[in-house]
């Protein structure tokens, strides 16, 4: 029998130890006030269990990790039809690159780099003011987390916008190929407070329960998806959830996972549980430094990986 809160107790004591604890996102000023000497790691388990470890209960931005709800969100509007706007494959770029965009008419790679996420935006809103989507978007975070008082941290969405101009060339050069069909400025409004979401390291496990069941949050009783489609968000976790560390992350972990610049990252174990895991200090890539570290101490300790013990 695993004890899981040992575990849990035991990585937190060794990464309060840790000295090289990586940099934190300066470039969005909001985060850049961030304590990076904070750790906090949660397991939600289908029965109902959370177990949790260190600064879970501290609330910080999800950032890219929404990236996740959007896409099951898009999903569930438009199914099959939302890989019209957006593609299924590995980026090996930065996230907010804009090469392969020239490369491939405006399309971009996968729904979890920055191009993609805000193209994701742009199909859900169809025809909708922001503040519609992005009650739309926070009704659907706080059903999954099971949590009514999750929220947007409004002044991390204002200093996004306020220095907005890669995305803002991410998001004109898709519109110049067609790609975009509503007003840039709306779609990056609403893209950057569906990053803003602040969460918590427990309530972020409970929302990823639902990709541990095959779309059902087994503790709730409550189907989200269906099976095929948790698979497949799954899937899209494990090749590009790290951006161009996806391959990394997948080689130490070995389990489904979506990083945020805030140093939060989601991991599924299939059947076991999901693990919520936050650390602001970043590697040179954008993900969680002890975050991926903690992660891989996990793994190793439970078994959990999806290629084995």
């Amino acid at each position: 029998m695993i004890n899981i809160q040992k575990i849990l107790d035991n990585i937190a004591a060794e990464m309060a130890n840790e000295t090289d604890r990586g940099k934190v996102a300066d470039y969005i000023p909001q985060l850049a006030h961030v304590d990076p000497n904070q750790f906090g790691i949660a397991v939600a388990t289908p029965d109902g269990q959370v177990y949790t470890a260190g600064d879970a209960g501290t609330l910080f931005s999800i950032q890219s990790i929404s990236k996740v709800f959007t896409l099951t969100i898009g999903l569930g509007k438009l199914g099959n039809a939302l890989w019209t706007h957006v593609g299924r494959e590995p980026s090996g770029d930065p996230f907010n690159s804009i090469m392969m965009l020239e490369h491939e008419s405006g399309r971009p790679r996968n729904p979890f780099i920055n191009a993609g996420a805000i193209a994701v935006v742009d199909a859900i809103m169809m025809g909708h003011e922001p503040k519609e989507t992005l009650g739309e978007i926070l009704q659907f975070v706080r059903f999954i987390a099971d949590d009514d008082s999750i929220s947007f941290d409004h002044k991390v969405a204002a200093s996004e916008m306020a220095h907005k101009d890669r995305n803002a060339s991410l998001a004109y050069f898709m519109k110049s190929f067609g790609r975009l069909k509503h007003d840039v400025d709306k779609v990056l409004g609403t893209y950057f407070h569906q990053c803003s979401i602040a969460m918590n390291c427990q309530q972020l496990a409970q929302a990823g329960l639902f990709l541990v069941s095959n779309g059902i949050n087994e503790h709730t009783g409550v189907r989200v998806i269906n099976a095929q489609r948790s698979r497949r968000i799954n899937s899209l976790m494990m090749m590009c959830g790290h951006y161009d560390g996806s391959g990394e992350f997948a080689y130490r972990v070995g389990l489904p996972g979506k990083s945020g610049v805030g140093g939060g990252i989601l991991t599924i174990a299939p059947g076991e549980g999901s693990i919520a895991v936050w650390s602001p200090g970043l590697d040179h890539i954008g993900n969680s430094k002890l975050g991926t570290k903690a992660l891989e101490l996990f793994v190793q300790e439970t078994g959990w990986s999806v290629f084995g013990d």
